[in-house]
């Protein structure tokens, strides 16, 4: 189980951005798949983006694509989801999720960490 640690959730205005970061301490990061969902309100759980860390390739739902950029920091076991031209239906709480990149291939997880609540509203 890999434990996660996600933050930069926050209050902005429509149009404006947001940097969430998500690291897992302590294990072999090139070996994961992570990714991130979101809980929006009134609404089931979505995913949003993923990244196999070793090939750096990354996936993007249509709702966030051109908008939102997902990274990868290796030496830091960290990746940023970029979230630009916000929109309020982007309010959720953001959870990243992680699983072994053989297992995972971005289609499931078995490691979530806690959620980081991003608010965009005027």
């Amino acid at each position: 189980d890999v434990q996660l640690q996600a933050s930069g959730g926050g209050l902005v205005q429509p149009g404006g951005s947001l940097r969430l970061s998500c690291t897992a301490p302590g294990v072999t990061f090139e070996d994961f798949a992570i990714g991130w969902f979101r809980q929006v309100p009134g609404k089931g759980q979505e995913a949003v983006s993923c990244i196999i860390i070793r090939d750096g390739v990354t996936s993007y739902k249509d709702f966030v694509k051109g908008r939102f950029v997902l990274s990868s920091d290796n030496a830091k076991n960290t990746v940023y989801l970029q979230m630009n031209r916000l929109k309020p239906e982007d309010t959720a709480v953001y959870q990243c999720v992680a699983g072994l990149a053989t297992w995972s291939k971005c289609r499931q997880f078995d490691s979530w960490g806690r959620g980081t609540l991003v608010t965009v509203s005027s």
